[in-house]
């Protein structure tokens, strides 16, 4: 995983690097979908069943929703 620090505008922009436009195919006006996660802000291409899709097929790896809050709740406590 790469990681890059970059400045945000005055007007809150921000450049995708080209590199990583080409590797996810985002053309000029292509779209982004971006979750607040509170800690952290994560931006994913929009069109590939974009966040949602993503988070489900999180959640099946881990075994399914109530598999991954029993071992949550069991190495974080405070998160139950």
């Amino acid at each position: 995983m790469a990681v890059a620090h970059y400045r945000v505008s005055e007007r809150g922009q921000m450049a995708l690097p080209a590199e990583t436009r080409r590797r996810w195919g985002i053309a000029a006006g292509g779209a982004v979908e971006i979750a607040d996660l509170g800690a952290a802000v994560v931006v994913v291409p929009a069109g590939r069943g974009g966040l949602r899709s993503m988070l489900g097929e999180a959640l099946e790896e881990a075994g399914g929703y109530q598999s991954l809050a029993r071992r949550v709740a069991a190495s974080e406590p405070d998160l139950a």
